[in-house]
C-alpha cells in the first residue's frame, strides 16, 4: 500500500509518529541540576518557584491577595510564601516579592495576628502558626520590611505567639494547644503535635531573636508537655496527636515535617545554649527523621531521597497522600536546613540526604505541557498526574534551593543585623499582655529552651494508617 500524503491514513500515521514525539520530549525533559554549579541550583529552583505560582490566583483582578487556588487550605498559602522568602533569601530574584509581601500583610487579619475572619470556620493552631513561621523567617532573614505605616514582620510573628499562648490549656491533658482555635470546628477535641510543635518551633525562634528569656521558657514548656502527653517518643519519634476525652488514646502516625519541626527547633535552642542536653536532643531527632528517606531493603527506591512514608507508597484511594501532605516534605527539607544553620556540625550528617534527594527531584520533574513540572514519588522516580501542583512544586524547590545554604549567612537577631521591628504586646488587641511563666527556677543554661516536633492531622488520619513506628 502506497500512503499519500493527501490520505486519511497518512495523516493519522503522522499525528501519532507527532505524539510519539512530544510525548518522549516530555519523558526526556526534567528541571537540569548541577549541584556543584549555584547559578544552575538557581536556574533550577526558578523553575521549581515557577511551577508553584501558576497556582497563585490573589495578584488577579477580583481574587484574594494571599490565597491560592483550590484545593489549597489557607495554612499551605502562608506555607508557600515561606518557601518564596527562602527563594528570595537563596536567590537574590525579587521577581515574585510584590506577590510575596502582598500577600503576607493582606491575611494578618484586624489583630495583626493572622486570625482573619474569612478563615475562621477552619482555623486551627497550626494554620496561624505557619503563617507566623513564614514572617518569622522574614524578620530573620532581613527580607524588606514592610511600609512604615504596616504592620512590621517580627511584630506579627509576635503576635501569633502571644495570642497562642491564651489558648494554652491546663484543663485537659495537662496542657498543650487544642488543634483547632474554635469550639464549633472538628478537632477542638484533638491536642496535635504540629500545633504545638509549631508554637514550640516560633517561641524558640523568637527567644534567639529578641533575646527574651520569655520565649524560651514558652519553648521548654511545650516541649516538656510533648514528652508528657507521649507526643514524643523515647526514641525522639513525633506522633500525631491524643484526643482530650482521655488523653491516652493517640494517632502514632508520623510524618516528615513533624521531624523536621522538631529538628529546627532543638537546633535554635542548641544555639542558644551550647548545651550538651540540646546537642543530644538535636542529634537524636535527626537520627530518628533518618526513616523519612527511602530505604531500599523496605522497597522505597532510591537510598536517602525523602519520602513521606505515612501515604508515598499506598496503593489504595483512601490512602494516598492528600493536597496538604504533598506538600509535607518541603517543611523538612526547609527545617532541616535551619538546623544546618543553627548548628553546623549537623552539616555532614543533613546535606548528603538533601543533596540526594534534590537530584532525584529534579529528574521527577519532567510532566506537563513545560516538561518541567513536578510530581511526589522522587525515590522512584514514578511521575504521576494525581500528585502535581502546589505542593509537590514547593517541595522540589525547597530541597534544591536548600544546596545553596552555604551560599548565605545564620539568620540574624535584633541585635546582630535584624531591621524587623517588634512589639511584645502585638496580636492581644486589649488583652493582658503576656507574663512570663511562673516556673521552677531554671539550674542552668543548658534547660532553657525546647524542641518540640510537628504532626498535622487532616481529614481522615483519625484512627490510624498503614505506616506506624511502635
Amino acid at each position: 500500500m502506497i500512503l499519500s500524503p493527501n490520505g486519511g491514513i497518512y495523516r493519522l500515521l503522522s499525528s501519532l509518529l507527532l505524539l510519539l514525539a512530544l510525548v518522549g520530549r516530555v519523558a526526556q525533559a526534567q528541571i537540569p541540576l548541577d549541584l556543584d554549579n549555584q547559578e544552575s541550583i538557581k536556574s533550577a529552583a526558578k523553575i521549581a518557584a515557577a511551577g508553584m505560582m501558576r497556582d497563585y490566583i490573589g495578584n488577579q483582578p477580583g481574587q484574594i491577595p494571599g490565597r491560592f487556588v483550590e484545593p489549597y487550605y489557607w495554612w499551605e498559602c502562608g506555607a508557600a510564601w515561606g518557601a518564596m522568602i527562602d527563594y528570595w533569601y537563596y536567590t537574590g530574584d525579587t521577581t515574585w516579592n510584590k506577590d510575596v509581601t502582598e500577600g503576607l500583610l493582606w491575611q494578618v487579619g484586624p489583630a495583626a495576628n493572622y486570625m482573619p475572619p474569612n478563615v475562621s470556620k477552619s482555623l486551627g493552631n497550626d494554620d496561624q502558626c505557619f503563617w507566623g513561621l513564614a514572617v518569622m523567617a522574614a524578620a530573620e532573614k532581613n527580607y524588606p520590611d514592610p511600609p512604615a505605616d504596616q504592620p512590621q514582620w517580627l511584630a506579627l510573628a509576635q503576635g501569633v505567639f502571644n495570642s497562642q499562648t491564651r489558648r494554652w490549656d491546663t484543663k485537659t491533658c495537662n496542657g498543650g494547644l487544642r488543634w483547632q482555635i474554635f469550639t464549633f470546628n472538628n478537632g477542638f477535641n484533638y491536642k496535635n503535635s504540629i500545633s504545638n510543635g509549631c508554637f514550640f518551633q516560633l517561641a524558640a525562634r523568637l527567644a534567639r531573636y529578641t533575646g527574651n528569656d520569655t520565649y524560651a521558657q514558652w519553648a521548654e514548656r511545650a516541649y516538656d508537655w510533648t514528652v508528657e502527653s507521649g507526643l514524643l517518643s523515647p526514641r525522639y519519634e513525633v506522633y500525631d496527636g491524643i484526643a482530650t476525652d482521655n488523653c491516652t488514646n493517640m494517632d502514632i502516625i508520623q510524618w516528615t515535617y513533624n521531624a523536621g519541626t522538631y529538628i529546627a527547633g532543638a537546633a535554635f535552642l542548641y544555639n542558644i545554649t551550647n548545651s550538651a542536653i540540646w546537642k543530644n536532643r538535636l542529634d537524636s531527632l535527626i537520627t530518628a527523621a533518618s526513616v523519612m528517606f527511602a530505604n531500599p531493603d523496605w522497597g522505597q527506591g532510591e537510598k536517602d531521597v525523602m519520602i513521606e512514608p505515612a501515604c508515598e507508597f499506598n496503593t489504595q484511594p483512601a490512602g494516598f497522600c492528600d493536597p496538604d501532605q504533598q506538600s509535607f516534605k518541603a517543611y523538612l527539607a526547609r527545617f532541616m536546613i535551619l538546623a544546618v544553620k543553627m548548628a553546623p556540625y549537623t552539616e555532614s550528617i543533613i546535606m548528603p540526604y538533601l543533596r540526594t534527594t534534590a537530584l532525584a527531584a529534579a529528574k521527577n520533574c519532567r510532566g506537563g505541557a513545560d516538561g518541567t513540572t513536578c510530581s511526589l514519588r522522587w525515590s522512584k522516580d514514578d511521575w504521576q498526574v494525581m500528585y502535581t501542583g502546589m505542593g509537590e512544586q514547593m517541595a522540589v524547590l525547597e530541597v534544591i534551593q536548600s544546596n545553596l545554604q552555604r551560599s548565605v549567612g545564620i539568620p540574624v537577631t535584633a541585635d546582630k543585623g535584624g531591621t524587623s521591628k517588634g512589639d511584645p504586646n502585638a496580636g492581644l488587641s486589649d488583652e493582658r499582655t503576656v507574663q512570663p511563666l511562673d516556673l521552677s527556677p531554671i539550674e542552668t543554661k543548658d534547660r532553657v529552651g525546647a524542641g518540640f516536633i510537628t504532626a498535622i492531622v487532616v481529614s481522615g488520619v483519625l484512627g490510624g494508617a498503614w505506616w506506624m513506628l511502635i
